[in-house]
């Protein structure tokens, strides 16, 4: 009798994006990272009590999504949004987006999901170039969001 699919640790070289709904070649990345939520707190101290400090908490701090890939072309619908939002000097309404980066089995199924909504740029950065070394051209984007939850 075997385990349970849902009992194995899921690998985590397997893995796709989208981007409004939208996948394919333009939503394929190297690696995302930061999918993190934290409850911060507020330290009260109560007048003659020396044991400890009351935490109290305060809100919920999402951290921000880092996409890396290789870089894309300059026809990426992706890349077009990020160079509008980081080139227009906020002189325009940023236009946020929803993401959804979803977990995959051997067989290309989501096994978990997770979703960001009202994402948009706040960094996009091209690692360096270097003659010595033979990798490829990398860019990072970083977004930031209001809200995640998790799907699956």
């Amino acid at each position: 009798m075997g385990l349970p699919n849902d009992f194995y640790p899921p690998v985590s070289f397997q893995f796709s994006v989208s981007v409004n709904g939208q996948s394919g070649a333009d939503s394929s990345f190297q690696s995302v990272s930061g999918i993190e939520s934290t409850i911060t707190t507020e330290d009260i101290v109560e007048g003659g009590e020396n044991r400890f400090v009351h935490k109290l908490p305060n809100g919920i701090k999402q951290n921000n999504i880092e996409l890396k890939r290789g870089i894309s072309p300059a026809k990426s619908e992706l890349m077009k949004w990020c160079k509008a939002v980081m080139e227009q000097g906020l002189s325009q309404r940023i236009k946020p987006r929803s993401l959804v980066v979803h977990l995959l089995d051997e067989k290309q199924n989501p096994i978990r999901s997770w979703s960001f909504e009202n994402a948009f740029p706040v960094s996009w950065k091209v690692e360096s170039f270097d003659a010595t070394k033979n990798e490829v051209a990398i860019e990072t984007i970083t977004l930031s969001y209001t809200y995640s939850k998790r799907n699956l």
